[in-house]
């Protein structure tokens, strides 16, 4: 378990703890809850940007094995080191 301390504003401190808010499973909760909000922006930022490129051209079978022999000859070449 961790312990922090923070600094608030007196008042913002006082509002905080009339409403319940510096208990730490209060905390805790809003620490999850905002957590769980920003990797949820997080995926909708990555779709946008994926939904912003044009599509990629499709590979045919020919050039799908030519990439898979070059990767699997400079796998070797390394592995040879």
């Amino acid at each position: 378990m961790t312990t922090l301390t923070i600094k608030l504003p007196d008042k913002l401190a006082q509002e905080a703890r009339a409403a319940g808010l510096l208990d730490h499973d209060a905390i805790e909760t809003m620490l999850r809850e905002n957590l769980r909000r920003r990797g949820v922006g997080e995926l909708f930022q990555a779709m946008d940007c994926m939904a912003a490129v044009d599509t990629l051209p499709v590979m045919s079978p020919e050039e799908i094995h030519e990439e898979i022999r070059r990767m699997r000859a400079e796998r070797r070449s390394q592995n040879a080191r």
